[in-house]
């Protein structure tokens, strides 16, 4: 049963308890990552690992339950059957709002691994999440700009080899690794600027998605290729918590990871690129048709 509060009231609610809620989960994971540090034996570590994705599951959960109850937002979502919480997935998605990851999460929470995303390096030094996501080991990166790259070439290795050494812990642990393709949030100024030839979407950016499937293709069980739609418009955050948010919709497709495109040098070998870029404007260009029907009213069932 969801409370009618008005929307000063909700959002006055609401974030206090995400943070309470923050608090709650935040001490005994930061504990068992302790446990997990000092002690680095494999039957710990993997214990140690269990339980912290027990705990940031719950969490989520939490939050989950929090905006059912006190926002009159309807995540309506269509999966695939047999996902699996012990699998090992790739999942790329559009991205227009932080509110995609609430929704991601919801949609997400124990039905396949917990998801972990690339992050920038400023971001640990958020006061507890920080702290929470490297305990989490959600990869820390650079994020370098093209041209920052281009005038120190170190920068792109340094992020690479962060990827890698990544993708060798989550070798060991059912894993969702998430990668939102076009490396920001979508807004009309930054399409017009791009270009770009999709109705919805910014260009796909290949590299990182190239460089997860070289490490871990062989022990990835599929892409989750998500699209996320809002047919109000792209909210905020505090749009979300002050109930101005309707109805987000999430379309998922499972696609199996290309053997073609599992293993190359896309950083060097250009047909190897050209053909990962055709793939990836392949998925794009299926996405932008999707995210249009999403729009307009083909919405999937419940969630």
């Amino acid at each position: 049963m969801r409370v009618s509060l008005p929307g000063w009231l909700r959002a006055a609610l609401v974030l206090p308890l995400v943070v309470l809620n923050t608090l709650v989960h935040a001490v005994p994971l930061l504990a068992v990552a302790l446990a997990k540090a000092v002690l680095p034996f494999g039957a710990v570590r993997r214990a140690c690992n269990a339980a912290l994705s027990r705990l940031a599951e719950s969490w989520i959960g939490v939050n989950g339950w929090m905006f059912d109850r006190f926002t009159p937002t309807r995540v309506v979502a269509d999966l695939p059957g047999g996902l699996r919480a012990d699998g090992h997935y790739l999942v790329l998605a559009n991205h227009q709002s932080w509110v995609d990851i609430l929704v991601l999460q919801k949609v997400f929470n124990r039905r396949i691994p917990l998801l972990r995303f690339f992050l920038k390096r400023q971001l640990f030094w958020v006061p507890v999440l920080g702290l929470a996501w490297w305990a989490l080991d959600f990869p820390f990166m650079g994020r370098y700009t093209h041209r920052q790259i281009a005038r120190n070439p170190e920068l792109g290795r340094r992020d690479m080899e962060a990827t890698r050494r990544a993708c060798m812990k989550f070798r060991d642990m059912p894993v969702s690794i998430m990668n939102f393709v076009e490396g920001t949030r979508f807004t009309p100024e930054k399409h017009a600027r791009q270009d770009s030839p999709y109705r919805h979407l910014l260009k796909p950016r290949s590299g990182g998605v190239a460089f997860v499937l070289s490490a871990m293709g062989e022990g990835l069980q599929a892409v989750l290729d998500v699209s996320i739609a809002y047919p109000a418009g792209r909210p905020t955050m505090a749009d979300l918590m002050a109930g101005r948010v309707p109805e987000a919709r999430v379309l998922v497709r499972e696609r199996p990871v290309p053997a073609d495109l599992a293993a190359g040098d896309y950083q060097h070998d250009r047909p190897f690129r050209a053909r990962f870029q055709q793939w990836m404007n392949g998925l794009w260009e299926q996405k932008d048709g999707d995210i249009e029907r999403l729009l307009g009213g083909d919405g999937p069932r419940d969630q």
